[in-house]
């Protein structure tokens, strides 16, 4: 995963003002969507009956979304790790609390003490042959039948791959279908439990959003999730 730490060191100065150009063509800010997918997750998780209070934000970059897994999840704490040390400077900077912590993916022992793993759009970064040992780290720090929260763009949908290509560290990213992502947890050692699909719907189409609440088994979202536990 050295050459993701690479990338986003080489981007780091300047990833927000390369996001937001590429999300410019949704007419949202990147505080939308990280809101929208942990308030979906805190959906998933009431209707499973979980309350995690330790979670991991794994591919946190510069922090911004960890705290949103306190306040909206109401967890007690929240670690993130990343293989970018300048993102990870700019988080411990600006969001870094006694409740959140940051610490560089080579230095994190994973001791199987998190209820829950979060991760958004890392894995298309990660060489494939790289993804079983990245899985097998998020298995190891979650205790037994802890949950993985797993994000990815949605390849199916143009408006998806249109985004990837306005922003420069997505250009080359290797997206995953949902059926991929769901194979690469079940082979590595996670019980799929649903897959959902959000954001179908751009900021000027905004009086159709409610609709997305009864159509995210429909493949049109932007982005998905596959929500999986850790098998015993």
């Amino acid at each position: 995963m050295s050459d993701a730490g690479d990338l986003f060191d080489e981007h780091a100065a300047a990833y927000d003002e390369e996001l937001a150009q590429g999300l410019s063509a949704s007419g949202e800010s990147r505080e939308y969507f990280a809101n929208g997918r942990i308030a979906w997750l805190a959906r998933c998780l009431e209707e499973l009956r979980e309350a995690p209070q330790a979670v991991l934000d794994f591919g946190c970059g510069d922090g911004s979304t960890t705290p949103l897994l306190l306040t909206i999840l109401q967890a007690q704490s929240a670690t993130g790790i990343d293989v970018s040390e300048k993102a990870l400077a700019v988080a411990c900077r600006q969001h870094a609390t006694p409740q959140i912590g940051f610490e560089p993916l080579g230095g994190f022992e994973a001791q199987a003490k998190f209820d829950l793993a979060y991760c958004n759009g890392v894995f298309h970064h990660i060489a494939p042959h790289q993804r079983g040992s990245a899985l097998a780290l998020v298995r190891r720090a979650l205790r037994d039948g802890g949950l993985f929260a797993l994000w990815e763009n949605n390849p199916w949908n143009p408006a998806t791959r249109y985004v990837m290509s306005r922003i420069a560290f997505d250009r080359d990213a290797q997206m995953l279908t949902p059926p991929e992502t769901r194979a690469l947890l079940r082979d590595n050692g996670f019980q799929v439990l649903r897959t959902d699909f959000r954001f179908i719907f751009p900021r000027a189409l905004h009086f159709l959003r409610r609709m997305e609440d009864f159509a995210y088994r429909w493949p049109l979202g932007t982005q998905y999730q596959v929500l999986s536990r850790k098998a015993g």
